[in-house]
């Protein structure tokens, strides 16, 4: 990956259960947007990236395999991000 500014990438691998999980954190005032496509996709709050959607700002990207606990590798990085005052208050 190209280094942007502000920009950072974490990655973590399960080789044994060949799944993984990439986060990428951005800066301040990003908004984005982005479309779902495929047979069987699952998301997490992808919705919120719809072109027809605004969305205020956007804290980070998860990327993960593994079905139903890559989804779960979301509420990790939402609780951390939590826990460092970064979020959507709820």
């Amino acid at each position: 990956m190209r280094l942007v500014d502000g920009v950072t990438v974490g990655h973590w691998t399960d080789s044994e259960a060949r799944t993984g999980c990439t986060v990428v954190r951005l800066p301040e005032g990003v908004t984005a947007s982005g479309e779902i496509r495929g047979g069987s996709p699952a998301s997490r709050e992808f919705e919120l990236l719809d072109p027809v959607r605004r969305v205020g700002r956007l804290d980070a990207v998860v990327l993960s395999g593994g079905s139903a606990f890559g989804l779960a590798a979301g509420s990790g990085v939402a609780d951390a991000l939590g826990e460092a005052g970064i979020g959507f208050e709820t």
